[in-house]
């Protein structure tokens, strides 16, 4: 059938949800649906069936579309470590690492790659559903862009562009946008929507008609706030940066934000649970010493991140809440750190060296070695799990032998001390069923209700397709993507 692009005004205007959305509400319609995105930049990522790592935003809208996720649905992916250097994952295998400067001379080369993952998807889709990335309107990225325009001028795909309301100035940024960007780039646009809408839309009538006359491009609708997309899995730091809400009554976890905190919505299931207040410590603040569970999510620079942790001051918060008997976990990096210490001999994540860890587990961490992907099932606490690892570097120790985990295929995985308190394991996504989560809480003293996590993201994803499907010309976006060129280029 076609292919449709949607692209934003800038970042965090809801590409990754409306894409997502489309997908279901597209895949409810019988169509055979493939998400894509070209290029993403995110330490949040997962791991395919096929053995490759992917951006945690395109694994959701395979799941939207109800296909197994692909590494050619996002062939480049950017993953920040640290003193502007990002590692280099193409078709979900690592490339190398880049510096900022090196990225901007090098990612024209990576367009074929782009393209034959999209070839390859298209061949066996009635539609494809491709997410841009930032916006088309940084002109001064445009020479060697293959994330926006780049790509669709060279896949031959519509486009359409996501104003965000919410914030502000949408007339202003769609308007401009056309005003900035390449005639022949601005051709591609054949259409927009505006998205996070509250109130009533008929408010907003003049101001929608304004943009079509001063672009020359059709409105596609007006999409309310979508409130189900906080049930969503997290990709962006964004929301990081967003407060909690007062504990209240409930029971605190709190997670520390570190500096390149990685796969944190690993700590998305627990906020499924009403008896508990997730609190992502932010930099400069303590961890709250009501916390009942201390958690370490993972990390792309876990000796650098462990050197900030202390630099905040909470290394000493997390051997204070030990000693009052309560427990840490450390998913990953944050497992790595809670051992006796980390080595990174051939300079894997940056110089070469050796760092004393946190020391509550009887553990060594070396980074070495090829980087572990791979989907895992297995049983902790006597209850099941189902996850994926994806990390460098083996950890030895004698609390190993206290597992935190036992994989289906007979592995063993993570440690536990002596005293039971703390637990380390490589699993991601450990907390995602509802019966490890109850497991873990009754640790707590709380009683687990939630359900698991994949019911909940199905049920937002069927939420928001039916959003999608009275707000917006879900017919009209179809009679789009027939435009679409898939040999072009």
């Amino acid at each position: 059938m076609g292919a449709l692009m949607l692209q934003g005004t800038g970042s965090d205007v809801g590409k990754s949800v409306l894409v997502a959305g489309l997908c279901r509400a597209l895949a409810n319609r019988g169509l055979r649906v493939r998400p894509f995105k070209p290029q993403n930049m995110s330490n949040n990522a997962a791991v395919t069936p096929d053995g490759g790592e992917i951006g945690r935003a395109q694994a959701t809208q395979a799941m939207a579309a109800r296909v197994p996720p692909s590494v050619d649905m996002n062939p480049v992916l950017l993953k920040p470590q640290g003193d502007r250097t990002s590692q280099l994952v193409v078709h979900g295998k690592v490339r190398g690492t880049l510096k900022a400067a090196q990225w901007r001379q090098g990612r024209e080369g990576l367009l074929a790659d782009v393209l034959a993952s999209y070839r390859r998807l298209a061949a066996g889709a009635d539609i494809v559903v491709i997410e841009g990335a930032g916006s088309p309107a940084e002109i001064n990225l445009r020479a060697s862009d293959i994330a926006n325009m780049g790509f669709a001028r060279a896949a031959g795909v519509p486009v359409v562009l996501i104003g965000d309301i919410d914030r502000g100035g949408v007339i202003a940024s769609l308007v401009g946008t056309r005003a900035v960007i390449d005639p022949d780039d601005a051709a591609m646009i054949h259409g927009f929507l505006i998205n996070k809408f509250r109130g009533d839309p008929a408010l907003f009538e003049d101001g929608y008609r304004a943009i079509e006359q001063r672009t020359g491009w059709r409105g596609f609708g007006v999409v309310p706030w979508l409130a189900d997309a906080a049930r969503l899995p997290s990709e962006d730091a964004v929301v990081l940066q967003r407060p909690s809400r007062a504990a209240g009554d409930r029971m605190v976890v709190a997670c520390p934000v570190t500096a390149h905190i990685a796969n944190f919505d690993d700590l998305d299931p627990l906020r499924l649970e009403p008896g508990i207040e997730l609190v992502m410590v932010p930099p400069g603040t303590p961890i709250p010493a009501e916390a009942a569970l201390i958690l370490l999510a993972g990390s792309k620079a876990t000796i650098a991140d462990l050197k900030f942790l202390r630099a905040q001051g909470w290394d000493i918060d997390i051997l204070a809440h030990h000693r009052r008997g309560r427990p840490v976990l450390g998913l990953c990096g944050g497992y790595q750190m809670l051992g006796r210490g980390i080595a990174d001999p051939i300079g894997l994540e940056g110089p070469a060296e050796r760092i004393e860890g946190l020391g509550l587990l009887d553990v060594e961490t070396v980074l070495e070695g090829s980087k572990a992907l791979v989907e895992v099932r297995g049983t902790a606490r006597g209850a099941r799990f189902e996850g994926y690892e994806m990390h460098l570097g083996r950890t030895e120790g004698p609390d190993t032998e206290r597992p935190a985990a036992r994989f289906d295929d007979g592995r063993l995985d993570g440690a536990v001390s002596a005293d039971g308190l703390v637990t380390g394991s490589y699993v991601h996504g450990l907390l995602a069923l509802a019966e490890q989560r109850r497991a873990w809480l009754a640790q707590l003293g709380v009683e687990g209700c939630g359900p698991d996590h994949r019911a909940s993201i199905d049920a937002a994803l069927d939420a928001i397709a039916a959003q999608l499907e009275r707000h917006i010309d879900i017919d009209a976006l179809l009679a789009l993507s027939e435009l679409a060129d898939r040999h072009h280029g």
